[in-house]
């Protein structure tokens, strides 16, 4: 009956059915956006091959829930904020809609995902995939039953440029026996997917491993 860290809910706050594993914060460290290179070599086999949603749908739910950042919208999000304020400079909108500027939050920092698939055959036709994708470690197919999966998470201050923290995790430093009968919760939407395969709940478990690493050296650090 194990749970997966990325199920329930979160608004502010305020959460609701979330994992005990995952790391909290009595309050929030900063505000934080998420940038995903949809273009890398692990995107696109997390989309075409496992046909799951990006690893940024995880994050947003897992770093809610801890209460140690406040996410703010970068992504494709971004595109109906800014329709909803070409409406009012249109004149389209009812008065008092409030859409005019000084409005948005400033994110004080980035987070970048990134993800190394890993098989126990790492010669033969796993050298040759990893070696597609360079050296950074090999990317391995579904088609080779991945056994494992290693997460890198970086953060960035906005304003300075300065790498404040990166952290790595591994579905093997999580307990990957209950991983895969993880995610029984109703997550709903398109992070439903990451339940259903294999790799997902091991994308899920290396994911978590590598947040819970990240928030506490961001505990620890000091500038």
């Amino acid at each position: 009956q194990a749970r997966a860290v990325a199920t329930g809910s979160a608004a502010g706050s305020a959460t609701h059915d979330e994992n005990s594993a995952l790391e909290k914060c009595p309050a929030p460290l900063g505000t934080v956006s998420l940038v995903e290179n949809e273009q890398s070599g692990w995107a696109n086999m997390l989309r075409n091959e496992f046909r799951l949603p990006p690893a940024s749908s995880l994050l947003r739910l897992m770093i809610q829930q801890s209460n140690c950042f406040v996410v703010v919208e970068r992504g494709a999000g971004m595109n109906s904020m800014m329709r909803e304020r070409d409406l009012e400079q249109a004149g389209e909108l009812r008065q008092k809609s409030s859409f005019g500027k000084g409005q948005m939050v400033a994110a004080d920092y980035t987070v970048s995902p990134t993800l190394i698939f890993q098989d126990n055959n790492m010669g033969g036709m796993g050298g040759m995939v990893g070696g597609l994708f360079g050296t950074v470690g090999a990317l391995v197919g579904s088609s080779l039953q991945s056994k494992g999966a290693q997460s890198m998470l970086t953060l960035v201050d906005n304003r300075s440029g300065v790498q404040v923290a990166v952290a790595e995790g591994s579905a093997k430093s999580m307990d990957v026996g209950g991983v895969f009968g993880m995610l029984e919760g109703d997550v709903g939407g398109a992070l439903s997917a990451y339940k259903k395969t294999p790799e997902g709940k091991v994308v899920v478990a290396s994911m978590t491993d590598a947040f819970n690493n990240l928030v506490q050296a961001v505990k620890n650090y000091q500038a």
